[in-house]
């Protein structure tokens, strides 16, 4: 149960500083921005682990960089589709 909460808040704490980060307005919802702050946690652990740096000792910052690189381009690429779907 702790593995579902902890994916969960990482997600929107990604999200949302992705969000921060990318200029402009994103017109997404906050449970779109962590889901999608999820999808960016997972590439970027897969990121992290080609470049052998998933685990070290201490803070994980590499990976937790890599995980912000790919929730930015996650959200980024998700925000303006997500814009531009027709209402019915």
């Amino acid at each position: 149960m702790w593995a579902i909460v902890s994916a969960l808040i990482e997600g929107l704490v990604l999200g949302v500083i992705a969000r921060l980060l990318i200029p402009g307005k994103q017109d997404v919802p906050l449970w779109l921005t962590m889901i999608l702050g999820m999808i960016g946690a997972m590439i970027g652990n897969g990121v992290a682990h080609v470049f052998g740096v998933a685990d070290t000792s201490g803070i994980d910052w590499w990976r937790h960089l890599f995980q912000l690189g790919a929730a930015i381009v996650v959200i980024a690429t998700v925000a303006p589709l997500w814009a531009g779907r027709k209402q019915h």
